[in-house]
């Protein structure tokens, strides 16, 4: 398996919660799971996540009461979108922001992408896009 150069590590409360969310609603393969702590390794066409449920040696830098990720968003991009937000929607998933059409300023000219915008169970925001 070809590993990307950044891999973000998201800390879970409940890690088969976030598992349905990514890989029965988003469409995220399970390249490695381990256990002692509980730990997923996900893959999508090359975009990749690890997720990790909280445990007392995990990387809680502070509380854990609120929303985690507070001005973060993930962009990841999925060729069906259509297909995600069914997945998510079958999940009871409620939109951030609806799938919708958006135009990008970009150093190479306009970019334009369809995006759809979900937390998932922890509060992490996830934008997910399928480019135009």
């Amino acid at each position: 398996m070809h590993r990307s150069p950044l891999v973000p590590e998201l800390s879970v409360r409940d890690l088969q919660h976030s598992r349905r969310f990514y890989v029965d609603g988003i469409g995220f393969t399970v390249a490695y799971a381990r256990s002692a702590p509980d730990f997923l390794y996900l893959d999508l066409n090359g975009a990749q996540l690890m997720i990790e449920e909280d445990h007392d040696d995990g990387w809680m830098t502070g509380s854990d009461a609120a929303a985690r990720g507070i001005g973060m968003n993930l962009q990841i991009e999925v060729s069906d979108i259509e297909r995600s937000v069914a997945g998510l929607t079958s999940l009871r998933v409620q939109a951030f922001r609806p799938l919708t059409t958006v135009t990008y300023e970009t150093v190479d000219g306009p970019l334009t992408q369809r995006e759809y915008l979900a937390q998932d169970p922890d509060g992490y925001l996830i934008r997910l896009i399928q480019r135009q």
